[in-house]
């Protein structure tokens, strides 16, 4: 029984760089991608909000939290947008004895409620911006929360986090999900501009939260506007989904327009057959 109990203690301290793996990280992109494709519409980045170019070194990203959709979100917008990054997030510990896989694609199980929880994130976030090629994202505000709440609220540990890679680059995140004219939602993401952690070292921690929540405020103000446009043209779009409803509607859809000659649209806003 002690020999197991430490086993398990022993697997529960591997390090998240230790454990991730490649190709497991490879598979499960493409399962998030084709998973995405079945269910959502697009995953779209407005044009004001592509990621700016950055100074090499590890970088941070933190973001609302508005959805379970946000990991699936973080994983394919972190393969499209930071191909030379590793990239790492922290979930909660009970979710990852749940879904044993994230640990080998880069998360790492934390407890934010107690003080041991938030000692091991700091720990492992420590580790994970040590090298420069490598990447954290972080749902700042610790919990879901609606897009339009004000103040976001963001947990205090980024700015304790900060003070330990102090050359690391932070970036906000604005997430949005929104319904436009297909089955499927839009899943909208900007990108604010980047932060170097030396000019918020220079603040206090309560002014550095302050500034954080200020720059992800405005991100997430610009992108409801482009979201509530419906306007494609705002964004540019990483990932389309299956459009149309299918079954037989799209059947008899299908089949009015090849008896017309007419390519078949299966988008709600296509042409009409």
């Amino acid at each position: 029984m002690a020999n197991r109990t430490g086993e398990a203690a022993s697997r529960q301290e591997v390090s998240p760089v230790a454990r991730r793996s490649v190709p497991i990280h490879r598979f499960m992109v493409g399962y998030f991608g084709r998973y995405f494709t079945r269910h959502m519409n697009a995953l779209r980045v407005a044009r004001w909000g592509m990621p700016a170019s950055m100074p090499p070194g590890p970088v941070i990203v933190y973001s609302n939290h508005p959805s379970w959709w946000d990991a699936a979100i973080y994983i394919l917008a972190a393969d499209r947008l930071f191909p030379e990054h590793e990239s790492y997030a922290p979930i909660d510990a009970a979710m990852l004895k749940q879904y044993g896989v994230f640990g080998r694609i880069g998360a790492f199980g934390v407890d934010l409620g107690t003080a041991r929880g938030a000692a091991a994130f700091l720990k492992a976030g420590e580790e994970i911006l040590s090298a420069p090629n490598r990447a954290l994202w972080i749902t700042a505000q610790g919990r879901f929360s609606d897009v339009r709440e004000r103040p976001v609220g963001l947990r205090s540990g980024i700015a304790h986090l900060i003070e330990r890679a102090p050359g690391c680059t932070i970036l906000p995140l604005g997430i949005e999900y929104s319904f436009w004219a297909e089955r499927g939602a839009e899943a909208c993401i900007a990108f604010g501009a980047p932060m170097q952690a030396q000019e918020l070292l220079d603040l206090p921690r309560t002014e550095r939260i302050q500034r954080l929540e200020s720059r992800l405020t405005a991100t997430l103000d610009g992108l409801s506007a482009d979201v509530q446009s419906r306007d494609p043209g705002r964004f540019h779009s990483l990932i389309e989904g299956r459009a149309g409803i299918g079954g037989v509607y799209d059947t008899w859809r299908r089949l009015s327009a090849a008896l017309r000659g007419r390519a078949f649209d299966p988008s709600h806003q296509g042409r009409a057959p």
